[in-house]
C-alpha cells in the first residue's frame, strides 16, 4: 500500500504541476489539488473498501485517516492517530427532529479537538518529506492548535497567527506546543494578509486553507470514512462550512470512490452552514453567484465560522448546487440552544459549529426540505471543551423556545 499521488491541477485554470516541490497556488491564483492515478488506488484500496467486495479477512490498517494511504500525499506521516471518529446514531435528538436516521460524525474526537488535525496531518507530512523548516499558518482557532502539534511532532517550528479574541483553550494550545504565536486586532483575513507579507523574508512556508495542496487532502478522509461506516452514502450532509474545506474535500472523495469503482454517480445533497452574522456562501447561493462578496463586520460566537471571504468559495458553491443541495444561515442564540439540546439529549459536547447544524436540521424538517425517511449526517467539526467562553453563555442563556435559523428556499434542480 503507497500513495498513488502523480501530480497537482489547478482547480481554475487546470493547469498541471509535479507534486515533488513545496509549492503554494498556481499561478493563475487558484487553488491546487491533488491528483492520483486512480486505477492503481483501485486495486488495493477498492477491495478492501466495498462492502463484501473484499476478502473474507481483510488486512488491518491504521485506525486513522492513514489507513486510506493511497489517496492520501507520500512521506512518512505524521501522525497523532487522527481521523476515523466515530459515527454516532442520534436517536433520541431525531425522534424531536422527525429524523429517526439522524447520525453525528463527531469529530471533535480528534487529536487537539477539531477536524483541522486531519488536514495539518497531511500538510505537515508533505511539509517535511519536502524541506519545509518553519510553517506558517492564519487562524481563527482550531487550525492553529493543530499546525503546532504537528509542527512539533514533525520537529518543525511553527509561527500562528491569530484575531485578539481567538477563544483563549487555542492561544493557549499553539504555546504550549511551542509555536511563535502572533495575535492581531481584526479578523482571519487580517492575519491571512500578515502571513502573506512576512513569509518571503522570513523563510516561512504557509499552510493557509486552500493555498497548499494537501490540507484538503487529509480533509476528505471524512468522506472516506462515511462511505465505510455506513457502507453507502447518506442522503444528506449538514457541514459547517467557514473555509468549507471539509465540504470540498468531501465532494472530492465521492468522485474519487466512484472512479475507483466503489459507488456510482449517487451523492448526498450538500448543506453548508454558516453563522448569521457571518454568511457569505448562503449570501451567494440565494443570488445565484459562483463565487462570494467579501462579508463585513464578520461577528459571531463560533470562531471557525468566522471567514468573511472563502478562497474555495466558487468550489463550495458548484459542490452544493451539483448535489441539489442548499446553504443555511444560523444565529447565535441557536446554535448555543442547539449546542445544550445535543449534550443533553446524546451526551456530545460540541463546538458552536457543529451545533449550528443542528439548528440548521431543524429549520430544514420544518420546511419539508428533510424528509422523515432520508438518512441525515450532521459533522460537529470540534469539541465543546475549547469554547468555554461560548458554552458559559450557553448555560448562562436558556431560551423558553429555540430561536429559528434562517435557510435559503432555493433547491437547484
Amino acid at each position: 500500500m503507497q500513495s498513488a499521488l502523480t501530480h497537482l491541477e489547478c482547480s481554475r485554470c487546470r493547469r498541471l504541476y509535479p507534486h515533488e516541490q513545496l509549492i503554494n497556488l498556481c499561478s493563475c491564483g487558484g487553488p491546487l489539488l491533488a491528483r492520483y492515478d486512480l486505477r492503481a488506488a483501485a486495486r488495493t484500496l477498492a477491495p478492501w473498501l466495498r462492502p463484501n467486495g473484499g476478502e473474507p479477512s481483510r488486512p488491518p490498517r491504521p485506525a486513522s485517516m492513514w489507513r486510506y494511504c493511497e489517496l492520501l500525499p507520500p512521506g512518512e506521516p505524521v501522525s497523532l492517530g487522527e481521523g476515523f471518529t466515530p459515527l454516532l446514531h442520534t436517536r433520541r435528538l431525531g425522534e424531536g427532529l422527525g429524523l429517526p436516521n439522524l447520525f453525528i460524525k463527531d469529530e471533535g474526537l480528534n487529536p487537539t479537538g477539531s477536524f483541522k488535525a486531519r488536514g495539518l496531518s497531511a500538510a505537515v507530512t508533505r511539509a517535511k518529506a519536502l524541506g519545509a523548516q518553519t510553517l506558517a499558518i492564519p487562524t481563527a482557532g482550531n487550525a492553529g492548535g493543530a499546525l503546532a502539534a504537528y509542527a512539533a511532532r514533525a520537529g518543525l517550528r511553527c509561527v500562528v497567527v491569530m484575531p485578539a479574541d481567538t477563544p483563549a483553550a487555542n492561544v493557549l494550545e499553539c504555546r504550549a506546543f511551542g509555536a511563535e504565536v502572533v495575535q492581531l486586532d481584526g479578523l482571519i483575513s487580517d492575519c491571512a494578509r500578515y502571513v502573506a507579507e512576512q513569509k518571503q523574508h522570513r523563510g516561512w512556508f504557509e499552510v493557509t486553507t486552500l493555498k497548499e495542496p494537501y490540507r484538503i487532502e487529509g480533509k476528505k478522509t471524512m468522506g472516506l470514512e462515511l462511505f465505510e461506516q455506513l457502507g453507502r452514502l447518506p442522503d444528506v450532509i449538514l457541514y459547517p462550512a467557514g473555509g468549507g474545506v471539509g465540504l470540498i474535500g468531501m465532494w472530492k472523495a465521492f468522485d474519487e470512490l466512484e472512479a475507483i469503482g466503489c459507488i456510482g454517480p449517487e451523492r448526498p445533497r450538500m448543506v453548508a452552514v454558516q453563522a448569521a452574522g457571518c454568511a457569505p456562501v448562503v449570501e451567494a447561493f440565494e443570488k445565484g453567484g459562483e463565487s462570494c462578496e467579501f462579508w463585513e463586520d464578520a461577528r459571531t460566537i463560533a470562531s471557525g465560522l468566522r471567514v468573511p471571504k472563502p478562497l474555495g468559495d466558487f468550489l463550495m458553491l458548484a459542490a452544493i448546487r451539483s448535489s441539489s443541495g442548499t446553504a443555511v444561515a444560523v444565529p447565535d442564540e441557536a446554535m448555543l440552544e442547539a449546542g445544550r439540546e445535543l449534550a443533553a439529549r446524546e451526551g456530545i459536547y460540541a463546538a458552536p459549529e457543529g451545533a449550528a447544524t443542528v439548528a440548521a436540521a431543524r429549520r430544514l424538517r420544518e420546511q419539508g426540505w428533510l424528509r422523515a425517511e432520508e438518512t441525515v449526517v450532521l459533522f460537529n467539526t470540534g469539541s465543546g471543551y475549547k469554547y468555554a467562553e461560548a458554552w458559559a453563555e450557553a448555560l448562562r442563556a436558556r431560551p423558553a423556545e429555540p430561536p429559528t435559523a434562517r435557510t435559503s428556499n432555493r433547491r437547484e434542480p
